[in-house]
């Protein structure tokens, strides 16, 4: 089986590109060494992503933009998968940077706020992100991090082991699962500029007004709000929602404990 540019990734696991020597001048198969570097590659990569989503990353029109051969990417990756690992990972380096002062806050469930926030807007717009978020342990140290750092403040909490741990996935599955949604593309006729977005919104509005009320009596009651919500507002509010249940689950068991301990 061989990659969308004819490479076979059986001969170029990451064993295979550590032979060819990574001090310079020529490996074992006499290729000289790509003169770009493991983080370039990641970041053109990330904005091919951004420009074009997943289908228009492959290795030859990487390897264009960073002016070297499809091989010269093999070096660094032995895969397109272990790419989008390393694209996904390195977005979450800015998520960890905005979020550096938190830690020493009173309140651990703001601090849980503003990490989910940051989160989402570095994820919004990349709906490649979410499918390839911590799918390596091996390559997403940053995604470690952010895992790590959510939970430090989870652990502030009176929360047993497995509620800490069943919150921290709740809030990051929320936010991925968000993200994943609000960037799909939208329809292609949107997207061609020929049905304008506020048109297409009244027109799906009016769809949904055209249902039998008896039958979808909640769609009737909010089909305004399609209109009229804001993605990022509606975000929040969700995530407000699951963090007061937070809020709530820890108040219960210190209550609980205070209790037995009476």
């Amino acid at each position: 089986m061989t990659t969308d540019d004819g490479m076979s990734p059986a001969s170029q696991t990451p064993a295979s590109r550590a032979g060819r020597g990574r001090g310079g001048g020529r490996g074992a198969a006499g290729r000289q060494r790509a003169s770009h570097s493991l983080e370039a590659v990641v970041a053109e990569a990330v904005a091919l992503l951004d420009e074009s989503g997943e289908p228009g990353l492959t290795f030859r029109a990487l390897a264009a933009r960073l002016g070297g051969g499809v091989g010269s990417i093999y070096w660094y990756v032995s895969s397109k998968d272990e790419l989008l690992e390393r694209a996904a990972d390195s977005v979450l380096a800015d998520v960890l940077a905005k979020t550096d002062h938190l830690g020493a806050g009173d309140d651990p469930i703001a601090e849980i706020r503003e990490m989910a926030i940051a989160f989402y807007e570095a994820t919004v717009g990349r709906p490649w992100l979410g499918a390839y978020f911590l799918q390596d342990t091996g390559t997403q140290t940053n995604g470690l991090m952010l895992y790590d750092r959510m939970g430090r403040e989870v652990m502030r909490l009176d929360l047993t082991r497995r509620q800490q741990f069943d919150a921290v996935s709740a809030v990051m599955a929320y936010v991925v699962g968000v993200a994943a949604d609000r960037g799909q593309d939208p329809p292609q006729e949107v997207r061609d500029g020929i049905v304008d977005r506020g048109a297409f919104v009244a027109s799906f509005r009016d769809e949904l007004r055209a249902l039998d009320v008896d039958d979808f009596p909640f769609l009737h009651h909010i089909v305004d709000e399609f209109a009229a919500h804001d993605d990022a507002e509606q975000f929040r509010a969700g995530l407000d929602l699951m963090l007061a249940g937070l809020r709530l689950q820890a108040g219960s068991s210190s209550a609980d404990t205070r209790a037995a301990s009476d």
